[in-house]
């Protein structure tokens, strides 16, 4: 596989990355409500699904998680039930200022991967996405070799994409510096997490 594919590859890819959907809105939100690491732990799960399914394209079996239908879909309403169930919570948290809030949850940081993981196993467009945009980006047979150069593409879009998420939120998150501020933005990132909850069950 020459350079020139691999940067139309990577150009696609972070089109497809950096619009805005479920996921982007769950980097923003957790990050805001919870800080940098809870954005990146659900980041690093999307990135995990989208590293299966390219796992998956290269051993030739997108068409097959493509015609999983009930699998897939119980997996997209699971995690946006789960979704919903977390922006109800930042909607009713207690408003406290983020220099006082107690250290990070690992068990909430596992939480948010496994949300992520889980989403993207679940979403429709992913199979439908390496179907259309593998054979005809970078040909129909993928060596190991490609695989892990598009593996590495991959990874440098999302710490791009993600990376850009998480300092833009964090930079917000700093403005954080009563209760009736934090109450508002709990509430607004509440509102973006059932908001991608609600996009996600709303996906064909």
């Amino acid at each position: 596989m020459d350079l020139s594919t691999l940067v139309a590859f990577g150009a696609t890819f972070f089109v497809f990355a950096a619009s805005p959907g479920p996921d982007n809105m769950t980097i923003l939100a957790r990050t805001v409500h919870g800080g940098a690491a809870s954005g990146i732990a659900y980041g690093l799960g999307t990135v995990t699904g989208i590293l299966i399914f390219l796992a998956l394209a290269a051993f030739g079996l997108s068409a097959v998680a493509a015609e999983m239908g009930t699998g897939m879909t119980v997996l997209r309403y699971a995690g946006a039930a789960y979704l919903i169930w977390m922006g109800i919570r930042m909607w009713t948290a207690p408003a406290v200022v983020p220099q006082a809030r107690a250290g990070v949850d690992g068990r909430d940081l596992g939480r948010g991967f496994l949300a992520g993981v889980v989403l993207n196993l679940g979403n429709p467009k992913m199979p439908l996405f390496y179907i259309a945009l593998l054979p005809h980006v970078v040909g129909p047979n993928l060596s190991v070799g490609d695989v892990f150069n598009l593996a590495f593409v991959i990874l440098l879009v999302e710490v791009l994409v993600i990376g850009g998420h998480v300092v833009l939120a964090s930079r917000a998150r700093r403005l954080l510096s009563t209760p009736r501020v934090v109450r508002t933005v709990n509430r607004g990132a509440g509102t973006l997490m059932v908001g991608a909850g609600v996009a996600v069950i709303a996906t064909r």
